[in-house]
């Protein structure tokens, strides 16, 4: 290469990476104003009562408003927790094009019992996932048994509602989003919300029928629901570790990650169930 065309084109090279990152910011900046445009959108769609707290107020305002018959309140977090959830009503929500969305769901959480249906729909759907693979000539054999583990010394201390912190430091967030759902009946609140139905997340039918069951076996209350975070708080506890252990099982069943990627193993859930009034549940 001639030298003059060498210069010429290292002179390039860095007129390129300038352009390429000015086209950068302009498709991020471009990015940003769509995404905000779709969150005004969404918010303009969205039916239900907000009220914004800070992260230290909110279960303290959650208490107020639980008996200001405005609804059941719900506690779904800081922005980045209540801009999933809030997505789902933007009039292009694709999930949920379909009407009457809430009226269908209830009708199927009225037909289910957990946790049998809960666990013979997880039956059904690993039974195709491996008639699918076979089919792809893949052979595979699940384990869906978690460890039971010895039973801890210690149990680690409560931390209360985890949607009101920081995912990154920890601490309350500095604004939390409570939602009012126009319903006497909390336990349909996933239903409202169109909450569940990603990943292994159960749909929301399922997670109807779960609450209704540890409503009436423990007394559990929904008081925050994040966009992958669920938290509850039971009146009372097993009373044994044998028992412990059967609501650990069921919790599994109902979220893997709880101990795949949390307590590690289902005695140490058991353990926690039994110290701990709050039930915390994460689907990654």
């Amino acid at each position: 290469m001639h030298r003059r065309r060498l210069l010429k084109t290292a002179a390039a090279i860095p007129m390129t990476m300038a352009l390429g990152c000015s086209q950068s910011q302009a498709q991020e900046a471009d990015r940003r104003q769509q995404a905000t445009v779709r969150r005004e959108e969404a918010l303009a769609a969205f039916p239900y009562e907000v009220v914004k707290v800070s992260g230290v107020d909110a279960l303290r305002t959650w208490e107020e408003l639980s008996t200001a018959q405005r609804g059941v309140p719900v506690v779904i977090g800081d922005e980045r927790a209540f801009d999933p959830i809030l997505d789902n009503f933007h009039p292009e929500a694709w999930r949920f094009a379909a009407e009457p969305v809430l009226a269908e769901t209830l009708a199927k959480a009225d037909r289910l019992t957990h946790p049998e249906s809960l666990n013979a729909y997880l039956r059904a759907e690993e039974e195709q996932v491996i008639a699918d693979l076979r089919q792809s000539g893949i052979t595979f054999e699940p384990d869906s048994q978690a460890s039971a583990g010895d039973w801890p010394e210690t149990v680690a201390p409560s931390t209360g509602p985890t949607v009101i912190l920081d995912f990154e430091t920890g601490k309350p967030s500095q604004t939390v989003y409570i939602v009012m759902v126009p319903t006497q009946d909390w336990t349909t609140v996933p239903a409202y919300l169109r909450w569940g139905g990603w990943n292994a997340n159960p749909l929301p039918e399922y997670h109807v029928a779960a609450l209704r069951s540890w409503r009436d076996r423990y007394g559990a209350e929904l008081v925050g629901l994040g966009f992958d975070t669920m938290n509850i708080r039971a009146a009372r506890r097993p009373e044994t570790r044998e028992e412990a252990l059967l609501l650990a099982r069921e919790q599994y069943a109902y979220c893997s990650d709880l101990v795949d990627q949390g307590y590690g193993t289902l005695s140490r859930l058991a353990a926690s169930l039994q110290s701990d009034p709050w039930w915390w549940f994460w689907w990654d």
